[in-house]
Parts: structure tokens; sequence; C-alpha cells
């Protein structure tokens, strides 16, 4: 049985900055419940055949706390028979809450959800929940060290010899396409205005992040961001994050940090909605899906490398669905840190012209719990703008494990 899309949306992605940024002032449940409402309004379904919600979110306390996705219903003003759940896979955590919809609807045990996810990293800044990556646990500490994700990034890129040119260069392109895509209005169809919930003034209507005056001498002027964070420890007495690096990896000595805040995903704002269905549900009432889910997959790596898991969990989903990396027309590769599409593209030796080709989170941002979802619609409207069949959206995420979903256009 399959699955399929009926309808994604997004808010815009705006510059996380407590107090200041342009979604700064509202609450992260009514960033969702304005994408949840604006998903079914589009997908033209009625609100009391929705038979879940589920959201993606990371910091998953404060205001994003006591399960944001049965709140959001309720800050919507939907009927209270709707329920809704909050997942977390890390930064792959909107995609996961797509992918449980479509297994739920597949197997047959709903036929209408509408997933997604939120993060408003203004008012719930990482680690603003006191949780480190190993949750505090000195056994598993013992077992397998942690290191910031930064640390990991330029560990990865001095394995691999990727150099502090390539990541600038990559960043550059993501700037470029994502300020074209944006004139051309590539965007357009998925944004849902964010309103001020008191006066229903618009507070965004376009995406805020992305810095169109970037060149590749003003990236190659940054300082590394993760150069000193190497030289701080855990606990007073144990090693370095880099001395963790290089124990783990004596080759990547001496460690290369590449990664600026000009190459890596930019903080930010956002929510984002998918509604998913049973085939039959359209079928029976006269609506056109705008695609399947062809597979999915989700796969761990080591949590040191930490970010090295979207290629081999792509070729996991391209082996469920019986396809080849040469069968999908686009890709969409999470921005984590400029050094994951890079690697990723190598490895499965992707053609760079099907990858990210309106830019990625290293321009637009990186709301956590909201850009899978995001993904996965940015790659359904560009298939449907360029008459594409085929497109595989997939994340790294923390604690060292990889998500990937194949979308087929019908």
């Amino acid at each position: 049985m399959d699955a399929v899309i009926l309808e994604a949306v997004r808010t815009p992605r705006a510059r996380a900055k407590p107090g200041q940024g342009a979604l700064a002032g509202v609450h992260p449940q009514v960033l969702l419940a304005e994408v949840l409402t604006a998903a079914i309004e589009r997908a033209g379904v009625p609100i009391q055949d929705v038979e879940d919600v589920i959201a993606g979110c990371v910091t998953q306390a404060g205001e994003q706390g006591a399960n944001i996705a049965r709140l959001a219903v309720l800050t919507a003003g939907w009927p209270v028979e709707v329920p809704g759940t909050t997942v977390a896979r890390a930064c792959g955590s909107g995609l996961q809450a797509v992918n449980g919809a479509a297994m739920a609807v597949a197997s047959g045990a709903a036929s209408l959800i509408v997933a997604g996810g939120v993060e408003s990293m203004s008012r719930a800044p990482m680690r603003s929940d006191g949780a480190w990556q190993d949750g505090h646990n000195a056994l598993l500490r013992a077992r397998s060290h942690f290191i910031p994700q930064g640390i990991s990034a330029d560990l990865i890129a001095t394995l691999d010899g990727i150099t502090r040119e390539d990541v600038d260069r990559f960043a550059l392109r993501s700037q470029q396409l994502a300020a074209t895509a944006r004139a051309a209005g590539h965007f357009r169809r998925s944004l849902v205005p964010v309103h001020d919930p008191s006066t229903g003034v618009v507070l965004l209507s376009e995406d805020n992040h992305p810095r169109p005056e970037t060149t590749l001498a003003a990236l190659a002027a940054l300082p590394p961001a993760f150069a000193a964070m190497g030289n701080e420890a855990l606990t007073p007495d144990g090693p370095t994050f880099d001395e963790i690096a290089v124990r783990a990896y004596p080759e990547a000595r001496p460690l290369r940090h590449v990664h600026t805040a000009g190459n890596s995903s930019g903080i930010a704002d956002g929510a984002a909605a998918v509604v998913v269905a049973s085939p039959a549900y359209p079928r029976e009432r006269g609506l056109r899906p705008r695609a399947r889910v062809r597979a999915m997959a989700t796969l761990g790596a080591d949590p040191i490398t930490m970010l090295t898991a979207p290629a081999d969990t792509c070729r996991r989903a391209l082996a469920k669905a019986g396809m080849a990396v040469g069968d999908v027309d686009l890709w969409e590769i999470n921005e984590a840190f400029a050094v994951v599409p890079i690697q990723t593209m190598r490895r499965l030796e992707i053609d760079p012209d099907r990858v990210n080709v309106n830019g990625g989170a290293i321009a637009l941002g990186h709301p956590l719990g909201a850009t899978g979802a995001m993904l996965l619609g940015t790659a359904l409207d560009e298939l449907e703008r360029r008459g594409l069949a085929t497109a595989c959206i997939t994340l790294c995420t923390a604690g060292g494990m990889g998500i990937a979903t194949i979308i087929e256009r019908m």
C-alpha cells in the first residue's frame, strides 16, 4: 500500500535573533499552527478528516515542550478530536515526521495525516533544554565519546581532503542559487506568510536569511568557527574535543578547522507541513495527489564523525525503491555544513547540477525540526517546475544518523 502527498507548505525561514528576528515574537505553536491550517486549506481537505498530526521538533522544552504538535492543533482552533504527537530525530525530525505519516497511511492505520516540523531558534536556542548529546550518561560516555557537530564537520573535511576553499566555494554556490531562485519566484508555491496573531499584520512573507551579496573573498576572511571549541573539554579533567577526534582517527592529525559561520547552516526560525494520505483518500474525493513516497530509510553512523550517514542512507533507500543513483532527477542534501553535501556527492558520484539546485541551509537557514519537511516541499516544487519525476531528500543528524526519503511526482 502506498502513501501519497497532497500538499507541502512552509513558512519563510527567518534569521534567528532572540527578541529581534522577524519571527522572534511569534510563539512556535503559532508558527506550526499557521502551516497546519494552510496545508489542509491548499490541499482542499476538511479538518475533521485529519486523523493525526505529527511534528518534528529538536529542542522540546519550554515553549516547544509539552507535545507541541497537539498544542499547535489547539492553537489553530482545530477540533479537539484531532490528536498530535511530536517526534525527534535531531536535524532529521521534520522528515521523520513525514516518513512516520507515510508509514501509518501505507499500513492502513490512517487515511490522512498532516506531518511536518517547527523550530523557533530565536526562542528555543540549541541546548536550551540543558541536554548534551550523550544525555549526561557516564556509562554511554565511556563507551562512545561525542563531540560537537562543528568539530565532526572539520574532522570529516580533514579525513577526506576537503579544503577551506572547497567548502567556501560550495557556500558561495548555495548563496548564488538561493538568490536566483528567490528572484525567480521558485519558492512562492509553498510559502505561507506569517502573521502577527494579535493584529493580523504580515510579519514575514519571504526568506530573509540569504546573503546574496556574499563573495568568495568575504567567505575566505571569516575565522574558523570551531577552532576554539576544539580546545574545550566536556569535563575539567577530560580530553579536548580535538583530542577525542584525533584519538579516534589518528590520520586526521593535525585536525584542520575549515568551517565558518559562512559555510555552515544558518540559525533560523520556521515551520513546515505536509499532507500525507492513502491513495484511496484523494481518489474517492476527486483530489489529485502531487507525489507518492517511493521509499524511505534511516541508518546509524559513528557518533564521532556523526555527519557521514547520508550517502549510505540514500543507498539503502534506493535499494528499497529498486533505483540507482542515476535514476534520481533531483537531490536535496541538507547543508548542515558544506562538507556534508560535498562528501555525499563524492561518495555517490552525483552530478552536482542535480543537487540543491535552489540553494540550501547555508543560504536559507536551518530551523532544525522543520528543515526535513521543508526540503521535501522544495524538491516537489522543483520537480513540478522542471517536469521531472524523482527526488531524494536526505539529512545527517546529531548522534550519528542519516535519514532519506525518495518521492515521485504524480
